[in-house]
């Protein structure tokens, strides 16, 4: 099952590993075609950031398409999160209800990603002058995509890489543990072999991928219409998890022993049960199995084996 297709269902934030040219930005930048269709309130609330940053005009004045923000990676705190001194949105309220994309992550300022993890949990960023305070709506869909070191080729079969392991340990570590927490799925995105790449053969179409999307969402819609501020499985709060995510024994057992052997934190145990889910509600069964539990827990290879 496609790993990105996967975070769509869910709403999950995927990170994309893999060396130059295999498709990283490309896979991103087709997310939005595949995202359900904005509602009218959606449509409204996107419009109405982007007129307070003047992004509209005569021919666009109002916003129907998901956006897709991919900004540069030597971008400011308050370019990213919003500020100056009469404060303004910043790129994470410009992708609200659409996507950010942010390409060789490394290569952004630590501190610049460290401010973006508590809007990554509340949906929010509030900036403070010494004249007020002011809220920015920031429900985004975050991927980000990376080499596995700083010459682009470690671990490829084809390529040496020149990098030692000092180097790749460093290039790593520029994304803190906290961060890598809140980020759901680790995918590994391999070079493509030629023949597949020149096959004729043509793949599923971006509507038929987004019906299938929409079914999941609806389902989930229907899982938490008692909460209004809850829906996806990946907003889900402690509350749904153990409504929403029993385990069978085996199920158990295996999540147990992934947590011991892989020394992962509680964020990480919650991401890997609201993965499961939804690749539990891709295959239409309620009760979450141990396969699902599986697979959500081998999109956690960076806690497995990259970061070490």
């Amino acid at each position: 099952m496609d790993p990105n297709f996967n975070s769509i269902a869910g709403l999950h934030k995927p990170l994309m590993l893999g060396p130059p040219g295999t498709g990283k930005s490309m896979l991103a930048k087709r997310i939005p075609s595949i995202m359900p269709v904005m509602s009218e309130e959606e449509a409204i609330a996107v419009t109405k950031i982007h007129s307070i940053c003047g992004m509209l005009d005569s021919a666009h004045g109002f916003l129907t398409i998901r956006p897709f923000r991919s900004p540069h990676h030597t971008i400011s705190d308050a370019g990213l999160l919003g500020g100056s001194s009469n404060p303004n949105p910043g790129e994470i309220s410009l992708a609200h209800h659409g996507v950010l994309f942010l390409d060789e992550l490394p290569e952004f300022r630590r501190s610049t990603l460290e401010v973006m993890r508590q809007p990554l949990e509340d949906g929010k960023v509030t900036i403070s002058r010494a004249s007020g305070s002011m809220t920015f709506p920031a429900e985004f869909m975050l991927v980000a995509a990376m080499n596995p070191c700083p010459c682009g080729y470690y671990g490829d079969l084809k390529r040496e890489c020149r990098c030692g392991p000092v180097q790749v340990q460093r290039y790593r570590q520029r994304i803190s543990g906290p961060l890598l927490d809140r980020i759901d799925l680790h995918v590994e995105v391999p070079l493509i072999d030629y023949k597949e790449l020149a096959a004729s053969e043509p793949g599923e179409s971006s509507a038929s991928i987004r019906a299938r999307v929409e079914r999941v969402r609806q389902a989930q819609r229907e899982r938490f219409q008692d909460d209004p501020n809850t829906t996806c499985n990946s907003a889900m709060q402690p509350k749904h998890l153990k409504r929403c995510c029993q385990l069978d024994k085996e199920g158990s057992q295996y999540l147990d022993h992934a947590m011991n052997e892989m020394d992962l934190s509680a964020r990480a145990y919650d991401r890997i049960l609201k993965v499961a889910r939804t690749l539990a509600d891709l295959d239409g069964n309620e009760p979450i199995a141990a396969n699902h539990i599986l697979e959500a827990i081998q999109y956690r290879s960076l806690d497995r084996n990259l970061w070490s």
